[in-house]
């Protein structure tokens, strides 16, 4: 169970009364950020430790203490920062610093917190293992073994560090809920259009959606309050915000589809926690056949498509990295940047995307993959009308060595999502929560609880029960 001692909440209530204690669990935390620098962990991508001590006197001076007062924030790659390198991960962004702040960063700052440092993670978010970037990010609990993806560097930090801090990530088909299985944390994906994309460097625009990861459902839950919200700048923002308040579930169910598809050591860690469950709810099994059969290859053709569009602006005209353009033509010169600067995979999406929704494969790929999602959404759908919470594990494997990453083939990459895509790709607000530790590998197992759209208090009310 999660001492209240260990909760923002209450490390803000006691800072509100006493700056020092702001002082010091920051310098806690600069600290490990150092020392996690100085053994390679790789968590941080970003930091301009002056920023941070101007935010510091400023918050000292503050007469308004919000939600967020004095606590450590750090922010995923992708996500704008002013005046911040924002790269996305990425070679062909290096050097572009935003002029402005994203939607969820004026909003964490509003409420007092400090904004700490960008966090590593895949290229533009494409990856399941945050391999696909320059500085991996490595386990807390085995350095040999990966964060998960894409937002790994700041599940990695959230289970390395001691002190209060809560992380901004972002999810496009699993990016939260996996490296937050994959390192013991709390990871809240919100249902999409909750969170304000605006100030998001986009993977794909239909399924981005940014939310958080923490120590304990209480820290996410709390950051997902000061962060979700309408926001006029972003045409998918919806009017509903999150309020962390806890709501009546009574019936859960297990995905049968993909517990099935999990390593031994995943299940029995699994099984054992919704055994516990069921002295608290009524858990059944339920089957989505259409969602385990169809849901990642509806996901990697829309997703591919909309990420190819996306990656056409960057030319190296405008944005980061630049090369000698004189007596160039611009056919030249686009070619040779995105040749350069792309990563390997960066360029397979771009390819597949592109040839997806080219004139003539367009009908054959793209729209029947968005129509395959309306089928899906709709299973989703008919399952909510029996059960308040659907549950799977979060992943079908513990974190994985880089040795063995390196051995898997694209294919291989791409079906390490087969439980967190369905989610994703509906829209739907999930959590993974860690339930326990393998026995032979002794990594964290997460267990992930899907809920209808715009029900994150039942995930809320979830996790605290879990935890």
């Amino acid at each position: 169970m999660v001492k209240r001692e260990e909760t923002i909440a209450f490390f803000v209530e006691k800072a509100k009364e006493d700056f020092a204690l702001v002082e010091k669990n920051l310098a806690g935390v600069i600290t490990e950020i150092k020392n996690s620098n100085a053994k390679k962990l790789n968590y941080i991508e970003e930091f301009d430790a002056a920023d941070v001590l101007r935010q510091v006197a400023e918050l000292k001076k503050a007469k308004y203490k919000g939600k967020l007062f004095g606590v450590p924030v750090t922010v995923k790659d992708a996500i704008c920062v002013k005046g911040i390198e924002s790269k996305a991960g990425s070679k062909i962004l290096k050097g572009y610093k935003p002029l402005f702040d994203a939607n969820v960063i004026e909003r964490a700052r509003a409420e007092g917190a400090i904004i700490l440092a960008k966090t590593t993670q895949d290229e533009f978010g494409f990856g399941t293992f945050a391999t696909h970037t320059e500085k991996v990010p490595k386990n807390p609990f085995d350095n040999e073994r990966s964060c998960g993806g894409s937002s790994g560097g700041g599940a990695g930090f959230t289970a390395f560090t001691k002190n209060f801090h809560v992380a901004i990530g972002e999810s496009t088909g699993g990016s939260i809920a996996c490296p937050a299985s994959f390192c013991g944390s709390v990871g809240i994906t919100p249902t999409y259009g909750l969170v304000s994309r605006y100030g998001l460097i986009d993977y794909a625009n239909s399924l981005d959606k940014i939310g958080t990861i923490g120590k304990n459902a209480e820290d996410a839950a709390l950051l997902l309050e000061v962060i979700a919200g309408y926001d006029a700048r972003d045409s998918t923002s919806l009017q509903n915000g999150f309020k962390k308040e806890d709501a009546p579930i009574k019936r859960l169910a297990v995905i049968k589809d993909f517990f099935d598809g999990c390593d031994d050591e995943v299940k029995k860690v699994v099984q054992k926690k919704i055994n516990e469950l069921k002295k608290f709810y009524e858990v059944e099994e339920v089957s989505l056949p259409l969602n385990v059969k169809y849901a990642l290859a509806a996901y990697y053709i829309i997703a591919t498509c909309e990420a190819s569009t996306n990656l056409a602006k960057l030319s190296g005209l405008r944005y980061g990295a630049q090369g000698e353009v004189e007596g160039k033509h611009f056919d030249a010169y686009f070619s040779e940047i995105r040749s350069k600067e792309f990563s390997d995979e960066a360029k397979r999406r771009i390819i597949l995307g592109t040839f997806a929704r080219m004139s003539g494969y367009r009908d054959a790929y793209y729209l029947k993959a968005m129509r395959v999602r309306t089928k899906l959404i709709n299973e989703f759908n008919n399952a909510f009308k029996q059960y308040d919470l659907l549950l799977n594990p979060t992943m079908p494997v513990v974190a994985p060595k880089f040795s063995e990453i390196e051995k898997l083939t694209p294919l291989q990459n791409f079906a390490m999502d087969l439980c967190t895509v369905p989610a994703n790709l509906a829209g739907l607000p999930h959590i993974s929560v860690n339930v326990g530790f393998g026995e032979e590998s002794k990594m964290p197992v997460g267990l992930m609880a899907i809920a209808p759209h715009l029900q994150e208090k039942r995930l809320y009310s979830f996790a605290k029960v879990m935890e």
